[in-house]
């Protein structure tokens, strides 16, 4: 009870007694430092560029800024402007009187913070919830959702647009930091002609000619790249900006090579194209495709979370590809074991997770009460008493309400960060600030509770 008994302490001060969030995240903070430990690691790599002389801010900082950003939803901007504006802030992000941090600064240092590291904290601020009997981590409860990545809907026809318009605006650039050396014809006119006639030409042998002629403008946008690229290697002085340059194209071509190849099959030669072999996204290449049931299909990726009785989120795995349900069933409890060193005694999921495989793993791990929302076949729920059954079944559509409170709370529906390292970190941050909120309420209604 330590931790209720310095937070109540924490809450006598005016500043902190309207801002409770940050008076338990200041609290748990003070007095588990080691908390600052596991994220220390990420900072050992040398940045890119010094920033002068405020470029100078602690881990201890570091993190209580990334905190501060998250749980008030802010951007970068938004997040040096409160440190100006909000004396609550300041006070939470430990300036003491110095300039405040630039938006720069804070995001060179904060995107520094990995999301395997974001994890191991999630983990830690649990096992302290679980040390002061929030929870204990003896019913688990677990689903399923999809986070979009910042993308345009993905047809062949943008696709090729998207390449063919980025090969002209990286090769326009080239050609001239390079004094015009290197040289490169323009295709984006005739491609924009082309993709404004597929949107709005039927299905039908006009479409397929028209794709044929921008199949041709990708065909040759990819050889004159190459042959650019080529060209570059055999020039004796070639500044930065060029190097970054022919870095971005030599990323860019295989990601051509790919889409012209499934724009071909599907719209040329008629085939089914797997999803295995399609892109998505030039720019957030990782995106995976996921179906759920009967529903649309969403661009990016699936998340399984789980939650214990206090409604926390206790593990949290962010899935390649579109793996069905039952897949993930097991990994929560041997997640579960490694991180908290418990196995559940009741565990109950969705239909999506039926099967008798996981049934039986279940059991094996020594779960008492295994229940499953929808059965099918032979598959019988496995519970001490018909009672225990109904009340699983109740307790198991909560899970909705937190996924609902997770991704409206902190904005996820839709992930704008750049590339799966900060997609999943940002999906990390967002769990991290709902943790907070959600612990934050629990050990607010003791204290009321034991007036």
């Amino acid at each position: 009870m330590k931790l209720l008994n310095e937070l109540a302490l924490t809450l006598e001060n005016p500043y902190w007694a309207v801002n409770t969030e940050f008076a338990l995240l200041d609290t748990i903070l003070s007095l588990h430092p080691e908390i600052y430990e596991l994220v220390r690691k990420d900072f050992s790599v040398k940045t890119s560029k010094s920033l002068g002389r405020k470029d100078s801010p602690t881990i201890e900082q570091i993190l209580r800024g990334a905190l501060y950003k998250e749980m008030k939803n802010l951007t970068y901007r938004e997040l040096e402007y409160a440190q100006h504006d909000s004396r609550i802030c300041a006070l939470f992000i430990k300036l003491d009187g110095r300039s405040p941090i630039s938006f720069a600064v804070w995001h060179k240092y904060i995107s520094l913070i990995n999301a395997a590291t974001l994890e191991q904290v999630m983990i830690a601020i649990n096992k302290i919830a679980q040390a002061e009997g929030l929870d204990d981590f003896s019913k688990a409860r677990t689903d399923s959702t999809a986070i979009e990545t910042n993308i345009h809907y993905p047809t062949n026809n943008a696709l090729m647009w998207d390449c063919i318009k980025t090969f002209d605006r990286l090769l326009a650039k080239l050609c001239d930091e390079t004094g015009g050396v290197i040289t490169a014809r323009r295709y984006k006119k005739q491609a924009k002609k082309h993709f404004a006639k597929i949107n709005n030409t039927k299905p039908g042998e006009k479409r397929k000619e028209t794709f044929v002629k921008q199949l041709k403008l990708l065909r040759t946008s990819i050889n004159q790249t190459e042959a650019a690229l080529i060209t570059l290697t055999t020039l004796r002085y070639v500044g930065d900006t060029a190097h970054s340059l022919a870095g971005e194209l030599n990323a860019l071509l295989p990601k051509a090579e790919k889409v012209y190849n499934m724009t071909y099959r599907h719209e040329i030669l008629g085939e089914n194209v797997p999803n295995a072999d399609k892109l998505f996204s030039i720019f957030e290449d990782h995106t995976d495709i996921i179906v759920k049931g009967g529903r649309e299909a969403t661009f990016g990726h699936k998340v399984n979370l789980a939650t214990g009785t206090s409604n926390l989120i206790i593990d949290c795995e962010i899935l390649d590809g579109n793996p069905s349900d039952t897949k993930a069933y097991g990994s929560v409890i041997e997640r579960m074991k490694a991180n908290y060193g418990v196995v559940p005694r009741d565990m109950t999921t969705d239909g999506g997770y039926a099967s008798l495989d996981n049934q039986r793993l279940a059991q094996n791990a020594g779960i008492v009460n295994i229940v499953f929302n929808k059965i099918v076949g032979s598959l019988k729920n496995l519970t001490s008493s018909v009672n225990m059954e109904t009340r699983l079944k109740k307790w198991r559509s909560g899970i909705e309400a937190v996924i609902s409170n997770l991704k409206r709370g902190f904005d996820i529906f839709r992930c704008d960060w750049k590339s799966r390292a900060r997609f999943d970190a940002k999906v990390y941050w967002s769990v991290l600030a709902y943790n907070i909120r959600v612990m934050t309420n629990l050990l607010i209604g003791k204290m009321q509770t034991a007036r």
